[in-house]
């Protein structure tokens, strides 16, 4: 039997057991201001992360996540009737960028094309984004967008 030993930097392992991950939600009405207040709240959820979790953010990742948080949001404001739902959850190791909306429909990822006005949102979450689903649920759908902040780790 192999026992490997690992040093990250973590908040001490609780006497209850292992630590869950940073969560953090929110809810939007499309009421003008939401997406810069998305913005915000995934501002707050970084620095929380890197105080409490002790998460390495990059400058760059740090504008990756604002941009992926204001893209998903972007698109369920335009494309959803009602509210739609931000959840923001992460540990040193990865953080996920959650948006869950009214409308059923999958957004559309077009084929590159720097000429095309319009209809982006999407290649640029994949291009950012470590892993990025779509899922159904009961209501409409979630979109799932996966950040690895150390080269190792594995978001599943």
């Amino acid at each position: 039997m192999t026992t490997e030993m690992t040093t990250e930097k973590r908040p001490p392992a609780s006497p209850l057991g292992p630590l869950p991950p940073l969560r953090r939600v929110a809810e939007y009405t499309g009421e003008p201001g939401c997406i810069a207040a998305a913005r915000a709240f995934a501002d707050g959820f970084l620095q929380q992360l890197a105080a409490e979790w002790l998460a390495v953010l990059p400058a760059r990742t740090e504008q990756d996540v604002r941009l992926v948080v204001s893209e998903l949001v972007t698109n369920a404001d335009r494309h959803s009737d009602g509210p739609y739902m931000l959840e923001l959850e992460g540990c040193a190791r990865w953080l996920t960028v959650t948006v869950y909306d009214s409308n059923a429909v999958g957004p559309m990822l077009y084929a590159r094309d720097p000429a095309r006005v319009g209809g982006h949102g999407m290649e640029i979450v994949h291009a950012l984004c470590h892993r990025v689903t779509v899922e159904s649920v009961p209501v409409g759908k979630r979109i799932r967008a996966e950040f690895l902040l150390d080269e190792g780790a594995d978001a599943s």
